[in-house]
């Protein structure tokens, strides 16, 4: 009897991989195009809906060592992904096309998986559930039920995109952060103080989408709130955010300007640039009105605009167990954004470890954790032990490790020990699991 894995996202398509490669029969559903969701463009596997960025691949910052161990334990995701890259600094950038493609590719090519696109209302067991932010809410009214517990709700906001031949780059100018990457992978649009309180002001006063119902007037996740919420907060807010102009020098000045706007390529060919932490709710108008006062995006041709969709996740210290099952079913396990994790790499992570423990389970064997002094095991940590009454989903941070003893004061040395030790633990946790990375 087949195993089934609900979601074809990141973490449904690292599950399903996990599974299969340990010969287990595997039948992966996806309801698109069945049933669309109000983010989804297309009915690919492993469609990239926010950003196209996997964040750094440096093992001293906290995505980067969560990749690093993921790499570790075999995940299918970081191989498509490093097969669609483009330029971004010191960032996994992938083109999403062409990453969708090689994950759909890839997963429905091995012999133990079938897709069966079909909208899914109950649940099986053994399975894992990875049907991520926008759940249908006949699946989540089965899972709140099962559960006991109601599903929680917030909302991310989705960043504009403009097309790179309607950019005036004579007053942008080329180049990353502290020069990493290629030293030149971001367009930057440079602001003095005036332009930069003018923008802050725009974008306070500007026309903002209303939830029509309470039931949508819930927080945002504080790490992707919209750039006008940011505003809200105070004068200084996004330039200390997404706008801090630390690392970048303006050519033409020889220094830090007061503020910039960071485009990030968004595909191979250079052709569309994506608003860097620029998520928003303005209407459509305001986005145009607005952001067109950029320097040099006067004329900018919006792709895509910035918008908002729904995100659920599971109370998971309350509802779930260690390994991220039921209380009373540990083969029904869940996986992804639905578990409380926030982020691509962090939920295609949780999709991987799920079909790992999934397929020990299967044949008789105990689930297992990475210990806390790595990224992976911080993060299940956290989801285990948090108080349950004040949790909120999380996304990898070094905050969330075992601390150094004694302890380090400079950061970066800090970070640097404590991503020796993570990797270090995790080959030992990966070699005892048996795990054979393929290309």
């Amino acid at each position: 009897m087949p195993v089934h894995v609900i979601g074809g996202g990141l973490a449904g398509c690292e599950a399903a991989w996990a599974l299969a490669e340990r010969g287990v029969r595997v039948t992966l559903h996806e309801m698109r195009p069945v049933r669309m969701t109000p983010a989804h463009q297309t009915d690919r596997l492993a469609e990239l809906v926010c950003s196209n960025t996997f964040k750094s691949v440096e093992p001293t910052h906290a995505h980067g060592l969560l990749k690093a161990e993921m790499r570790l334990l075999g995940s299918i995701v970081l191989q498509a992904a490093d097969s669609a890259r483009i330029p971004g600094g010191s960032a996994l950038a992938v083109d999403r096309v062409a990453f969708a493609a090689a994950v759909e590719a890839r997963v429905l090519a091995h012999r133990n998986v079938t897709l069966v696109r079909e909208e899914v209302t109950s649940l099986f067991s053994p399975a894992i559930v990875a049907t991520g932010p926008l759940t249908s809410d006949a699946l989540a009214a089965t899972i709140a039920a099962r559960l006991g517990v109601a599903s929680l709700a917030f909302y991310d906001a989705i960043a504009p995109i403009v097309s790179a031949d309607s950019l005036d780059y004579s007053r942008l100018f080329k180049a990353s952060r502290y020069g990493k990457g290629g030293g030149d992978d971001y367009w930057n649009a440079p602001f003095t103080r005036p332009e930069y309180e003018a923008f802050v002001a725009a974008l306070i006063a500007g026309e903002q989408y209303q939830p029509g119902h309470e039931f949508d007037r819930v927080p945002y996740f504080e790490g992707c709130l919209p750039v006008e919420e940011m505003a809200q907060r105070g004068l200084e807010t996004l330039r200390f955010g997404p706008m801090k102009p630390v690392g970048l020098i303006d050519p033409k000045t020889g220094r830090e300007p007061y503020a910039v706007l960071q485009l990030r390529q968004e595909d191979r060919a250079a052709q569309m640039w994506n608003f860097v932490g620029f998520q928003t709710r303005l209407k459509t108008g305001a986005q145009q009105r607005i952001f067109r006062t950029i320097p040099g995006l006067e004329q900018a041709e919006f792709l895509r605009f910035g918008s908002i969709h729904r995100n659920s996740y599971l109370n998971a210290p309350l509802a779930l167990t260690g390994h991220l099952s039921t209380g009373d079913d540990e083969q029904l396990l869940f996986a992804g954004q639905l578990t409380g994790v926030e982020g691509y790499t962090e939920s295609a992570a949780t999709g991987l470890l799920a079909g790992i423990n999934l397929a020990r389970l299967l044949a008789g064997d105990a689930p297992v954790l990475p210990p806390a002094t790595t990224m992976l095991g911080a993060l299940y940590r956290y989801l285990r032990e948090s108080e349950p009454a004040r949790f909120q989903p999380m996304n990898a941070n070094f905050g969330l490790l075992e601390p150094l003893g004694p302890p380090v004061r400079d950061k970066f040395k800090r970070n640097e020990a404590l991503a020796e030790r993570a990797l270090k633990e995790m080959a030992v946790f990966a070699e005892a699991l048996g795990v054979e990375v393929t290309a």
